[in-house]
């Protein structure tokens, strides 16, 4: 049985990305599916490579039960392109710098994560790391309504 791997991807992949990655692992997990979804996270940029999430990412995640603590940025490889059969990128600038570097046979594969989330919302997780605490939360709170969207949405693609 073949697994459907998704992948998150913001700028620097210590706030918004492996917040999302965290919290899809456990939706996942909580749905039994874990045997059929893989999930990781990635940058567009290498600021942060082989570093932990930002410590304000991981305390707001940790007040939710979501633990991010291990997870480690990476940059956005060439092969994620052909690996990934989903890319969720967390907002329009971080979308476009994928679209000019994705081969074009691969173009499909790219959303924003907002695409998954309850009408009405923003179009973007917005980038917290300049902001207050209350970006954080705003990260979670968006985070959580389009992981579970996207949820129904992979589900969908493994009947």
């Amino acid at each position: 049985m073949e697994k459907l791997r998704v992948l998150m991807v913001c700028m620097g992949n210590i706030c918004r990305s492996p917040t999302a990655e965290g919290v899809f692992r456990h939706l996942v997990r909580e749905a039994g599916l874990a045997h059929r979804i893989d999930v990781d996270s990635a940058g567009t940029h290498d600021y942060h490579v082989g570093q932990p999430p930002d410590r304000r990412s991981t305390h707001h995640a940790s007040l939710r039960g979501y633990d991010i603590s291990s997870l480690r940025a990476r940059q956005v490889q060439r092969l994620d392109y052909e690996k990934f059969d989903l890319i969720c990128v967390m907002d329009w600038d971080n979308l476009e710098f994928l679209q000019d570097r994705c081969p074009a046979h691969h173009r499909d594969k790219l959303r924003r994560l907002m695409e998954f989330a309850p009408a009405g919302m923003d179009e973007e997780v917005a980038d917290p790391y300049y902001g207050t605490q209350d970006g954080f939360e705003r990260v979670l709170d968006h985070v959580e309504a389009a992981c579970a969207g996207l949820l129904d949405h992979v589900r969908s693609r493994l009947a």
